[in-house]
């Protein structure tokens, strides 16, 4: 009998995908490499914004082995602005992986794809049943949503153990033949349809059978504790020009950002940062700078990540003598052009003050 209802569920769910599917490019293909490309990118990303950054990924690096030989700072160029930067990271690596230890093709079995450095349980279910065709489930928010509401499951979403229990059902659902419709199906009925704060319940075709909707439950499924608060940072940039040039720093492994530039940053505890406070802090780092020389903040910068919570101060100094060698090598700093800084990956935050400071009029 439950055999009977899950099929009857798949061929339903793939009855409203053949009417309703968006067409998108990573859709039209098998290709491992660029259904992976797809998956990497649209992590945490909606597909309006993530289209653009696939096709651009596409277009500069159209094989795996394009990808790998890259330099990762041309990655991490070409992915700014999608956030999360360890996942372009991850993304060079595992393309590096795939060229030395396979040869330049991906494995064809989920178990296998599992091996490969940020390919997750979702990433390797989606290249193994959309590329291959194996009867593997693939489970994301989207997934997650539909299955909790359809189905009436109340466990905590943001819980580790919870997944078992959404796995089960998951892989209980997906058919032999169609694996790969079915689960592009799923993932588009939660996106278009069973949305998180407007479902379309009346034109859904589970209305009758689904928990959610028939306990009056839809805003309450799926249940996912509340994430913590995000931790507020205070940023205070110096940007030092020199004829201008402007001098900037990778960011070091340990903290976000890594790999990509961004220019002197003292971190205090608090929003404001005395004027006496930020000078003893440049005369220490062996910058001896007038107070008449700070240009101050004309505002400040907001930036959220999933954790944290940022406000950055820009302090622009035009330098009357560049820094001194052994400044630079303390600080880290380097001094680059208006056109090196263009192709040099930055935070969205710092890519905006330079937009507002005129700096940059390429965004």
């Amino acid at each position: 009998m439950q055999e009977t209802a899950h099929a009857h569920f798949a061929s339903k769910l793939i009855d409203w995908y053949g009417r309703n599917k968006r067409t998108l490019p990573w859709r039209d293909t098998t290709n491992p490499y660029f259904i992976w490309l797809s998956e990497v990118i649209l992590q945490q990303t909606r597909v309006a914004q993530g289209l653009p950054y696939y096709q651009r990924f596409v277009e500069t690096y159209p094989t795996v082995q394009d990808l790998a030989a890259a330099p990762q700072e041309e990655v991490l160029r070409l992915w700014q602005g999608l956030g999360y930067y360890s996942r372009a990271r991850n993304m060079h690596h595992t393309a590096q992986l795939v060229v030395a230890q396979f040869g330049g093709q991906f494995p064809t079995k989920y178990e296998d794809l599992l091996k490969l450095k940020g390919v997750g349980s979702y990433t390797a279910a989606a290249i193994a049943s959309f590329a291959f065709k194996e009867q593997v489930a693939v489970l994301d928010g989207n997934v997650f949503r539909v299955l909790a509401r359809i189905f009436g499951l109340s466990d905590d979403i943001a819980a580790p153990a919870s997944r078992k229990v959404f796995q089960k059902l998951a892989d209980e659902l997906v058919p032999a033949r169609e694996p790969d419709t079915y689960n592009q199906a799923i993932m588009e009925f939660g996106a278009i349809q069973c949305t998180p704060l407007m479902p379309d319940c009346m034109f859904c075709p589970f209305q009758q059978t689904c928990f959610a909707f028939n306990h009056g439950m839809v805003q309450e499924l799926p249940v996912k504790a509340k994430a913590k608060a995000a931790r507020p940072r205070y940023f205070h940039y110096i940007v030092f020009e020199h004829n201008n040039s402007f001098y900037l720093r990778k960011r070091l492994e340990g903290d976000i950002w890594q790999g990509l530039y961004d220019f002197y940053l003292y971190e205090s505890d608090t929003k404001e940062l005395p004027m006496p406070l930020l000078l003893q802090e440049l005369q220490e780092a062996g910058i001896p700078v007038l107070e008449a020389d700070l240009q101050p903040p004309a505002k400040a910068y907001k930036h959220i990540l999933s954790h944290q919570k940022i406000t950055a101060h820009f302090y622009r100094i035009k330098l009357h003598e560049p820094l001194k060698k052994e400044v630079l090598q303390e600080t880290r700093l380097g001094l680059f052009n208006v056109e090196e800084i263009d192709n040099l990956p930055k935070p969205v935050l710092i890519s905006s003050y330079l937009k507002d400071a005129k700096i940059l009029v390429y965004l």
